[in-house]
């Protein structure tokens, strides 16, 4: 289990690569949380596109970063979610919780101004 994380101001997107189980959920909760509170995210984007596999732990880190996100006034998105997995969300309620594999909106970029300059 891997993730990639991004962050673009407010935006954070954790791309999840492998299997999500008890041997490396905890990882990922650290990884994930630390690049959270480290910035000004008020946006987190949990990316399943190279998720295989998923048990009870992904449920419990899904509703973990719901929680930190709540905390702070932020939302939470789980995006390019496999069949599979999405059931699976969807009988633990995660659907109630979080935004389910809707493309986020055009995150915002800062406007240029003339010679380059950020407005």
């Amino acid at each position: 289990m891997a993730v990639q994380i991004e962050v673009a101001g407010e935006w954070m997107t954790a791309r999840l690569v492998g299997e999500i189980d008890h041997h490396g959920a905890r990882e990922l909760r650290e990884a994930i949380d630390s690049a959270v509170l480290a910035g000004q995210v008020r946006e987190l984007e949990l990316d399943f596109r190279d998720v295989s596999f998923m048990d009870s732990s992904g449920i419990g880190l899904v509703m973990g970063r719901y929680k930190l996100m709540q905390e702070l006034g932020g939302h939470l998105r789980l995006v390019n979610v496999a069949g599979h997995l999405k059931k699976v969300m969807i009988l633990a309620g995660l659907d109630r919780l979080a935004v389910l594999d809707r493309p986020a909106p055009a995150k915002k970029q800062p406007e240029q101004t003339g010679e380059g300059g950020v407005q």
